[in-house]
């Protein structure tokens, strides 16, 4: 099955079956109460090799991630019963894994209050079916967490300003005791900067080392994504020092930072 196209009515269902398909070996979990679309991305993505499973409501949601925690998750954010942001929250405070919504608001408001929650990227309907591949694969690429960390705790991370930072827990600590918990998504971001402390980063630039692959969301995500991180991180004061934003060129991160064991990072 090659690109057709998914929207608001019945979706596209035209495909041209002798194009070779990338095979994937995830699981997905599609939360989407319309039937046709619903089909339509079950056999597509099953055609890609992913282990498709779906829900309609936030019970069905609830009982397959414990039952079978998904790789990433696809969203419609227009539930007919229940609010979409209300689940992508549900899933952020289950799960780590990638959100990817699906939305025909053309309010960018919307959208925003979905990064927000928790949710990796958004693809807007009427969509092209290989685009949604090519996003999916864009945030399962995103590079793994550091090994040889998991034996660390909260007090022997990465420290900067009034934080610990725990990579392999997706945690922020404040030296008062606050624990504030990063999605995938900001975890990778904020351990990027990291490793840049000090250097400018465009958009693009962080896009390449983000997803491995240039181009593979749009800037405004990256935007988007800088922004939840600077929020969570006023909590523990002097983030807009810590975090700045270069006028049509990208980031800087340098908060006068120390490793694990007072280690400086490494550039």
């Amino acid at each position: 099955m090659a690109a057709g196209h998914c929207g608001n009515d019945r979706p596209d269902r035209h495909g041209n079956d002798d194009v070779p398909a990338q095979k994937e070996h995830h699981s997905v979990l599609v939360v989407e109460d319309d039937m046709d679309i619903r089909s339509l991305l079950t056999r597509f993505l099953s055609h890609r090799g992913y282990h498709v499973a779906s829900a309609m409501t936030a019970a069905e949601v609830l009982a397959i991630i414990a039952l079978r925690p998904p790789d990433i998750v696809l969203l419609d954010l227009m539930l007919p019963r229940e609010s979409g942001h209300d689940i992508c929250r549900m899933i952020r405070d289950r799960s780590t894994a990638p959100i990817i919504m699906v939305t025909a608001l053309a309010d960018v408001r919307e959208r925003i209050a979905g990064l927000d929650l928790g949710a990796d990227d958004y693809i807007s309907k009427p969509f092209d079916l290989e685009e949604l591949a090519a996003r999916m694969r864009a945030v399962l690429r995103r590079p793994p967490l550091p090994a040889g960390h998991a034996a660390r705790e909260a007090g022997q991370g990465y420290r900067f300003g009034n934080w610990i930072f725990t990579p392999e827990k997706r945690a922020l600590y404040s030296t008062e005791g606050v624990r504030m918990t990063l999605t995938g998504a900001e975890t990778d971001l904020l351990l990027l900067l990291w490793n840049h402390a000090g250097m400018l980063l465009g958009r693009e630039r962080i896009i390449e080392l983000l997803y491995n692959s240039p181009g593979a969301v749009e800037e405004r995500t990256i935007d988007l994504l800088v922004s939840r991180l600077r929020r969570k991180l006023a909590h523990g004061g002097r983030q807009l020092e810590m975090l700045r934003t270069v006028r049509g060129d990208g980031y800087i991160f340098d908060p006068g930072m120390t490793g694990p064991d007072g280690e400086a990072p490494q550039r």
